[in-house]
């Protein structure tokens, strides 16, 4: 009897965890693009060496915010299992982020940049981790893979040059729109891997 329900609950729960994560990262896709065109359309033009606008102070501190919150509702869809430790790290490095960018935003865009690419450095790295552990259990991860990986090198990238006369807001959205990519293509992948299973 035992037995029986468990696998049963198994069953469900590799069933159920693709569209769950599929209808979450459309939901981070619609985010992320929302996300660059209020940055491209307000804020683009300011450069590390200006204070941030109430808007873009407002947009900076959000993104790591949203990414925390996400974590957590993707470690639910995910269930239990060796990704925990690691969402729990993200989701603290996420709020960790959003209170330095509090303190950041008050100062210049450089200072912002240096803070938003740090996590994005600490949390494509962690991202990698998890899709690396999640290939057995959920498939279709490679996305998440280049995605996690990507994140690591640009966010060395914004953080090395975060002080430069030439930064901007522009590099973060262009950061976010090939997240937003990555997460699309997530999307495709975890489909045509459900459909592949049910036949």
């Amino acid at each position: 009897m035992t037995q029986t329900t468990m696998t049963s609950t198994t069953s469900t729960a590799a069933t159920t965890t693709p569209s769950g994560l599929r209808s979450l990262y459309l939901i981070r896709v619609a985010f992320s693009l929302i996300w660059v065109a209020l940055v491209l359309t307000t804020s683009a033009s300011l450069v590390s060496t200006d204070s941030p606008s109430v808007i873009a102070a407002v947009l900076l501190i959000v993104y790591p915010l949203w990414d925390a919150v996400a974590t957590l509702l993707e470690r639910r869809l995910a269930g239990a299992g060796s990704t925990n430790r690691v969402s729990t790290v993200n989701m603290g490095l996420g709020v960790a982020a959003t209170a330095g960018m509090v303190i950041a935003v008050f100062s210049t865009i450089g200072t912002a940049l240096l803070v938003f690419g740090l996590w994005a450095l600490l949390s494509g790295a962690i991202q990698l981790v998890v899709a690396i552990r999640r290939r057995r259990t959920v498939g279709a991860q490679w996305p998440m893979v280049i995605s996690g990986g990507q994140s690591v090198l640009a966010g060395a990238t914004v953080a090395a040059t975060s002080a430069s006369a030439t930064s901007s807001l522009s590099t973060v959205a262009g950061y976010s729109a090939f997240g937003a990519f990555w997460f699309l293509v997530s999307v495709i992948a975890l489909s045509v891997r459900t459909r592949r299973e049910k036949r």
